[in-house]
């Protein structure tokens, strides 16, 4: 099983009267690094490591920091809050701006890559199929890698003979 980490901006705050009080400039307003609705995927797999290339300038430092132990944990296939979310592997954070919050969404996704060996078209209609699959939730050819992401429920892991049964000549799951 691999992981994966999605962090979903859901909502950004302003203090007006905090901004008025307290800041050099009282009318700084929203936050103007993150959009509602903004989605980031952080991955660890093979020649990927996005956990330092987006941390690296790529977000607000003090959003980083609220976040970046939660997306950590995530790719490491942990329980971000065990017990405190009504779904151990999701968290909802929010960065350390006290006049101008962003709130986040920070989800573990539960994949596997395998590897089939058949030409690109044929992988992308394998793609498709496994999606069928119960327990499946999603299932993406990427051509630019040659695998296949097969996304699960995570409280309904696909075993790997259900996959090879569909995708047919799998040479490797990791």
């Amino acid at each position: 099983m691999q992981y994966k980490c999605k962090l979903t901006v859901i909502d950004k705050k302003v203090f007006d009267d905090l901004q008025e009080k307290y800041l050099a400039d009282p009318k700084s307003g929203a936050c103007p690094f993150y959009e509602v609705g903004a989605e980031y995927i952080f991955e660890r797999y093979g020649d990927e490591d996005t956990f330092w290339t987006q941390g690296k300038g790529a977000h607000c430092s003090e959003a980083w920091d609220c976040f970046s132990r939660y997306v950590y944990t995530a790719l490491q296939g942990g329980s971000i809050m065990r017990d405190w979310t009504n779904d151990e592997h999701m968290m909802i954070a929010c960065c350390n701006d006290g006049t101008r919050p962003v709130i986040f969404r920070i989800e573990r996704l539960d994949y596997k890559v395998v590897y089939v060996d058949a030409p690109a078209q044929a992988q992308e209609k394998i793609a498709g199929e496994l999606k069928t699959l119960d327990g499946v939730t999603d299932a993406v050819y990427r051509p630019d890698k040659n695998f296949i992401e097969v996304f699960m429920d995570r409280n309904n892991e696909v075993p790997d003979d259900k996959i090879i049964a569909l995708a047919g000549k799998v040479t490797r799951i990791d």
